[in-house]
Formats: C-alpha cells, structure tokens, sequence
C-alpha cells in the first residue's frame, strides 16, 4: 500500500504534529482541528488519522484509517465500510488505565469509603468491616486486549475473574469464559460487572432488564461505549437495589446533557470518558509504529476485523 499524503485531525493536533512530523518527513502531513476540516481535505488523503469525528464523511478515497482510539464504532456502526480500506487502531496503555480505573472503584467499595466519609462529617465514630477483594467475583464483558488486562489485575489479587465474549473462548486470566447467550446463570453470584465491550449490532442496548434483573445488588462499571447501556433499565434496576451502584465513564452522548437524570442519582458516579485517553506521546508512537508496518508491508495487529467491529 502506497500512503503519501496524510490527514491527521484531532484536537491534539499541534502536539501531535511535534511527536511525527520529525519522525515521518518522507510524507505529506496534514495537521488540523475538526473545525476546519472538509471533505475537499479527505479526498486529498492517502491515509486519515483521527478518532471522534463528529460529522460523516466519504472515505471511499483513502487506502488507510488510523484510529487515535481503541474504539472504532465511529466509523463502523451503522455504516456500510468499503473492505477495500484499511482500518486500524491504537493500541498502548489502554488495558492498564481501565483496569486500575475499575480496581479504583471495586476497592473504593470494598474498603467503605463513602461510609466513614459520611461518618466523619458527622463525628461519628462506628466501625465496620471492610471486606477482601480476594473473595469477590468479577465478570468482564468483553475478552480482547482490555479485558484480558483487567483480568490479569484482579486475578494477581485473588479475584475469580469470569468473562462473557460473543465466542466463548478461553482467555488467560479468566477463571471461566461465557457467551453473551450462556452466561445469565452466573450473574446473580457475581459482586462486580464490568463492561469493556465494543459498539456493535449484538452489543447496542446489550445491558438492559434481561440482564440487570438477574444482578443481586452488584456494583456495575461500564468503561466499554455508552449506547451498550439501555440507561432507562439501569435507572431502574439501580432504583430496585438489583444494580447497588453504577461506575459510568461513557455515554451514549457525550457530553451528559444536563437534563440526565444520571447526573443526579445518588448510586451514580460519572467520569467524563477519561478511564483510558490517548495522551499524544502514545498515540504517535502507535501511529508511527503503524505506519512503518505499513511502509514495510508487515503485519498488522491492531488491525480492525471490520465485518466484526473490532
């Protein structure tokens, strides 16, 4: 594949355009915010590198997308994808940011923190156990690079670490592996989900009362896309006690509009899609790693499998 002309657009764009264009001087580079972008731009490209765009555009011109994110719903779901381009992804400290998120909240939990917090502000001296993150079971939805991350964390620590994946498949980490159809069973002995999913066709509204009712007061943390979430069933079952809390770093839109009724629930802690960013050091190298597999006609592994949407 000959890439020449290249189109980054990012809101990072001007740190960016230090860590590579030094580094890949033998192409043309485009650096510019989505503002000024158009698709006069996207046609001039060999290759697009970005990951959020908020409008649609026709990439039937280029040979090659870069996404600066793990996720590549956005110019997946939904869509009809040209097989002919290449669409890849980024890969670095991802698996690690979210598992040390998620194990953030699970021992936030465990070790009662909102409770001597509120025992504090009132000068109330009364003890309770914390309890053992050894003798918790956690499922992970969602077996890839990620999840297999969070299960290698939780499980160094004593955690049983169930996964559900649309195969099934047995993973390193992973006490027991499940399909998405095969897994209600267990749901009701677990004390924590976690959700790394990605948006597909099988996975949208994957979270809804078919499988909130069949919690026994879990705590649930969704790090995987937002529109996974049926938000009106997690309200519920939050409200039902069948959810005990809810840890939600994405949104279906983002940013949270202020009328959410999420913003206010008081099982409900929001983070605003920060469990795992591409800082721009990490997202050049990826990119610049990527592009010289290219350039040498190796291998890609982070390669996007576009008829399954990841």
């Amino acid at each position: 594949m000959n890439i020449k002309n290249i189109l980054l657009v990012s809101p990072m764009y001007r740190e960016l355009q230090g860590l590579i264009e030094k580094e890949a001087s033998h192409k043309i580079f485009r650096f510019m915010p989505e503002e000024e972008l158009s698709q006069k731009d996207v046609s001039w490209a060999d290759a697009l590198v970005s990951f959020n765009l908020k409008a649609d555009y026709d990439y039937n011109t280029v040979k090659w997308v870069h996404s600066l994110g793990a996720g590549v719903d956005r110019f997946l779901h939904k869509k009809d994808w040209n097989q002919g381009i290449v669409l890849t992804r980024t890969i670095c400290s991802f698996g690690q940011r979210i598992a040390e998120y998620c194990l953030s909240y699970v021992l936030k939990d465990l070790q009662l923190h909102d409770r001597f917090q509120a025992q504090q502000q009132q000068k109330n001296w009364v003890q309770s156990t914390p309890k053992l993150i050894g003798e918790q079971k956690v499922l992970v939805y969602g077996t890839g690079e990620i999840g297999q991350r969070i299960a290698k964390v939780f499980s160094g620590l004593g955690v049983d670490v169930y996964g559900v994946s649309l195969s099934g498949k047995e993973k390193a980490g992973y006490k027991k592996v499940m399909t998405v159809d095969s897994h209600f069973s267990v749901l009701n002995e677990m004390n924590y989900l976690i959700n790394t999913l990605p948006l597909t066709e099988r996975t949208e509204k994957l979270f809804d009362g078919a499988i909130f009712n069949q919690f026994s007061s879990a705590g649930f943390i969704n790090v995987g896309r937002g529109a996974s979430v049926d938000e009106a069933s997690l309200l519920q079952a939050l409200n039902e006690n069948t959810v005990r809390f809810a840890v939600l770093d994405v949104f279906e839109q983002e940013p949270l509009p202020d009328s959410n009724p999420l913003w206010n629930h008081p099982k409900v802690q929001i983070t605003p899609h920060i469990s795992a960013v591409t800082t721009p050091r990490e997202g050049a190298a990826c990119f610049l790693e990527t592009l010289k597999n290219i350039d040498e006609n190796r291998p890609l592994t982070n390669r996007v499998d576009t008829k399954k949407g990841y």
